[in-house]
C-alpha cells in the first residue's frame, strides 16, 4: 500500500484576493488535513463555496508531503 501524501485543507481573510498575505491569523479556518488530494480538493471546494460571495475569503490546498519529504513528488 502506497504511503499516504497528506494535503492540508485551511482558509483566512487575505488583504488581497490575488495573494496568500492573510490578515487575521487568530482567524484561520483549519478545515482538516487528508490523506488524497482527491479528498482534500473536495473539502477545499466545500469550505470556499460557504464564503463564494465574499471577496477576501480564499481557502487552501498546501501539500504537506512536498513539505515533510522534498525529494518525493
Amino acid at each position: 500500500m502506497d504511503k499516504p501524501k497528506l494535503h492540508l485543507v485551511f482558509g483566512g481573510r487575505v488583504a488581497d484576493p490575488r495573494s496568500l498575505e492573510f490578515t487575521d491569523l487568530d482567524k484561520i479556518d483549519v478545515v482538516g488535513i487528508f490523506p488524497s488530494y482527491d479528498q482534500a480538493e473536495e473539502a477545499w471546494r466545500s469550505a470556499a463555496q460557504r464564503t463564494v460571495d465574499d471577496a477576501e475569503m480564499k481557502y487552501v490546498v498546501v501539500h504537506l508531503h512536498r513539505l515533510l519529504e522534498p525529494g518525493i513528488a
